[in-house]
């Protein structure tokens, strides 16, 4: 056995000595060996589970967007990217427009360039989404862009893509995405249809007017140290009122809510209707946070 094996034998020998005969107190008096404490201890955080995505609210708002393809999959990757506000050029030979993608040129809502694709369409491109129905062709780009770092997907070849396009819901500033990574387009449908029917009616409306209450709230209290005090101010909001509730704020009703930020509180819905019908001398009062009590402004 050579020096260096002996010694890397030695040290991994005594390691196990240490765990197996190191014991720690338990909140219970009795102790419990080191091995049986580290392995209690890595159970108190999540278990890495490989293989998934990496799940994003990718902004490409002003980006350049290259689609090479023209047909129904072109046409359903072009609204995705119309509708996260993204440039967009289309690369297809005229006749190989289907009605839809035609309506997009037709609207200018694309730049559409009528011919098949060349290397030089990618020196703008901040992603590149092929849909035409030529493996070799496609492989080909799926290549340029990596020598270019260009992030791209092809259609139907999960081993070709830097990303996947998931099943998606839209309500608002409302976005969910249902994804397989790759495995069952129709499942994640069939998963994001049954998500989409378990949805208040209104939560689009409701997360809007969240958001509205937010900006608000930035303004009022806009210093970095305020971050966490804001965070948790607003999760208080959200869990006291329902979706409902949430969708009837008007802009009245956030000023008056926002009186009580200084305090860490939130009223009741009660209370803040009750802050409507008050007489308009009383309304511009400044609420100090606790209930009946104001000083004037």
């Amino acid at each position: 056995m050579s020096y260096m094996r002996w010694v890397m034998r030695g040290s991994l020998k005594g390691l196990l000595t240490t765990l197996k005969t190191a014991r720690r107190p338990t909140p219970f008096g009795h102790t419990f060996h080191g091995y049986q404490w580290a392995m209690a201890e890595s159970n108190k955080f999540p278990k890495v589970e490989g293989g998934g995505s990496l799940i994003l609210a990718w902004q490409i708002k002003s980006k350049h967007v290259l689609v090479v393809g023209g047909g129904e999959v072109a046409a359903g990757r072009i609204l995705n990217c119309l509708n996260a506000d993204a440039r967009i050029t289309v690369v297809c030979p005229d006749s190989g427009l289907n009605p839809e993608v035609r309506h997009r040129v037709e609207q200018n809502e694309v730049t559409h360039v009528d011919r098949v694709f060349e290397p030089s369409d990618l020196d703008t491109a901040d992603m590149v989404l092929v849909a035409i129905d030529d493996p070799d062709a496609s492989t080909v780009i799926w290549k340029l862009c990596k020598e270019r770092r260009i992030p791209a997907n092809i259609a139907d070849v999960p081993p070709e893509c830097d990303f996947y396009f998931g099943s998606v819901h839209r309500d608002g500033p409302l976005q969910i995405m249902v994804s397989t990574n790759g495995k069952g387009p129709r499942l994640a449908a069939l998963i994001r249809r049954y998500i989409a029917e378990q949805l208040p009616k209104n939560a689009g409306n409701a997360i809007e007017a969240v958001g509205e209450l937010r900006k608000k709230l930035r303004k009022i209290a806009p210093a970095p140290t305020e971050s966490p005090k804001r965070m948790g101010w607003m999760i208080k909001v959200s869990n006291a009122y329902a979706w409902e509730e949430l969708c009837d704020l008007s802009d009245e009703d956030m000023e008056n809510l926002l009186k009580f930020y200084a305090s860490n509180k939130v009223p009741t819905i009660d209370d803040l209707l009750d802050m409507r019908r008050e007489p308009p001398t009383l309304r511009a009062d400044v609420f100090d946070g606790s209930f009946g009590f104001s000083v004037g402004a």
